[in-house]
């Protein structure tokens, strides 16, 4: 049986690893062993980015919901706290939301909330 040469192989996955460092500067988007290293390094941080995202959103909503209860005279976990008692059950992107675009009908959720905390 012939041998065959890794040349084709190893070609293929230089470019492979260059064209994720397309528009990286100087030699990380030139020199393989460079590059590489600066791929895996951008790989592992947008992995670890995609999991912060989801963590950040839910503080933005939990920021948004906290002003617009607090000009309704509550507080975040006391707005909560009564939605639970009045079993309401409203994820916090849909309040957030209420709270910047329907701010009557927010309102409306905040007047539940305190009748059953008090």
């Amino acid at each position: 049986m012939a041998r065959i040469k890794g040349g084709m192989n190893a070609k293929k996955k230089h470019n492979r690893t260059l064209k994720l460092a397309k528009g990286y500067r100087g030699a990380r988007s030139k020199q393989y062993r460079v590059a590489k290293q600066s791929v895996m390094r951008a790989l592992t941080s947008s992995y670890a980015g995609r999991k912060q995202r989801k963590r950040q959103m839910r503080q933005l909503w939990i920021a948004r919901i906290n002003a617009a209860a607090r000009m309704n005279g509550l507080s975040y976990s006391k707005f909560m706290y009564g939605l639970k008692q009045a079993d309401i059950d409203v994820n916090r992107k849909m309040l957030a939301e209420l709270a910047v675009s329907d701010k009557e009908g927010f309102a409306t959720l905040a007047e539940l909330a305190k009748e059953k905390i008090a």
